[in-house]
């Protein structure tokens, strides 16, 4: 049997556990909340203590921690990374910066262990489903093996896109299309229920059609409900925005409409909204406009 540790079970990695613990994998979980490991462990995973203690017998080390220096707190300045058996791979699958991303490859290869750079899109239901779209970058021969082993099935589908730092360029490529659209979707929705359409039959109207996404049915419908519970908190997604501009900057990219989303998101987070999910994009776009609303629904926010 396959040994998976897995560090990070928030809203994402929780559901990952359980999806790689019922595909038939022995998972070693930890979160420095033990609690959240509650459903790995009634699924049959097991939680260790420490990440050092995740870490000591496992073939692969997936992770999905909050942010960069999250990663490199818990797995390299714990010392969990000298704990690591040999020819074992490291599956980052948090959105840090492509940077890190090397650094830590390289790192782990001077200790004659893999390295793969793996963040993910979908969101909370795409976890919950095994949905998810896995983002590679690393040795294209530490990928096919975690393919060949049936690592990433129970999670998603995964592609390679290249050397160390390629996934988490790719999930920054990703960060942009899903900014231009949340708010793209959130301006639309808006003018259509200003304009006297029922805005609950757009995602319906418009299914196969070119303004079509899933941004639009899964997230236009959360704005219609007003339900701005976390599947991708705004704190996380100012992260990645803020990466995506300081990546453009060195690479000499502007990016105008990702840095104008980005404000906006910063002003929402400013506001003390930090975990409610994207689609509150909606709610500065309503101030700017009052007393205009989408529908009459009441706001369901994170508790």
């Amino acid at each position: 049997m396959t040994n998976v540790a897995f560090l990070g079970l928030g809203i994402m990695g929780a559901p990952m556990a359980v999806n790689l613990v019922e595909a038939g994998f022995n998972v070693v979980a930890w979160n420095r909340t033990i609690d959240k490991g509650i459903p790995v462990k009634e699924a049959g995973g097991t939680l260790a203590a420490t990440p050092s203690e995740a870490v000591k017998d496992a073939d692969y080390i997936l992770s999905i921690l909050d942010r960069g220096p999250v990663v490199r707190e818990v797995f390299f300045d714990s010392g969990a990374i000298n704990h690591m058996k040999d020819g074992a791979v490291f599956i980052d699958m948090a959105s840090i910066p492509p940077k890190m991303a090397q650094e830590h490859a390289q790192l782990l290869k001077e200790k004659g262990v893999g390295h793969l750079d793996a963040p993910v899109s979908g969101g909370s239901l795409g976890a919950a489903a095994g949905s998810l779209a896995i983002m590679a970058g690393g040795e294209k021969s530490d990928f096919d093996r975690a393919e060949v082993e049936g690592i990433f099935k129970p999670m998603g589908r995964a592609s390679y896109i290249g050397p160390a730092g390629s996934g988490q360029i790719a999930k920054l490529a990703n960060q942009v299309m899903v900014a231009v659209n949340i708010s793209g979707v959130a301006q639309a929705l808006l003018l259509a229920s200003a304009g006297g359409a029922d805005p609950a039959k757009i995602p319906e109207a418009l299914e196969g059609g070119h303004g079509d996404s899933r941004v639009l049915q899964e997230h236009g419908r959360r704005m219609i409900a007003r339900d701005f519970r976390p599947g991708a908190p705004i704190r996380n997604f100012v992260k990645d925005l803020n990466t995506v501009l300081e990546t453009a900057g060195d690479l000499k990219v502007r990016l105008p409409i990702v840095e104008a989303v980005r404000d906006v998101f910063q002003e929402l987070y400013s506001q003390g909204l930090s975990m409610h999910d994207h689609s509150a994009f909606l709610l500065n776009l309503e101030e700017l406009n009052a007393p205009v609303r989408l529908g009459t629904e009441e706001n369901t926010v994170p508790e």
